[in-house]
């Protein structure tokens, strides 16, 4: 069992986006975070947690639509899309 706060989660979760490896995930996942990790709850938490332990180039061909999200991740993927992509 984890004793991690909530405000430690965040701000670990908040690093994680910010730090991909590739510059253009950064950008993509630090606006998705700073615009919906405050009002995730813990089960949205888990989701975009397991998202981020995929590998850079899948992600970045799912969130660029180049190519269809496995199932798991489709529901996330698709908002985080519709976020980065909408301007």
């Amino acid at each position: 069992m984890s004793t991690e706060t909530a405000e430690h989660r965040l701000k670990r979760l908040r690093m994680r986006s910010m730090r991909r490896g590739i510059k253009e995930m950064d950008l993509i996942f630090m606006r998705f975070a700073d615009a919906r990790l405050d009002a995730m709850s813990a089960q949205e938490l888990d989701a975009y947690e397991a998202l981020l332990d995929e590998n850079d180039q899948d992600l970045y061909q799912w969130v660029s639509g180049q190519i269809e999200a496995p199932d798991p991740h489709k529901t996330l993927v698709s908002e985080i899309s519709n976020l980065v992509y909408s301007d």
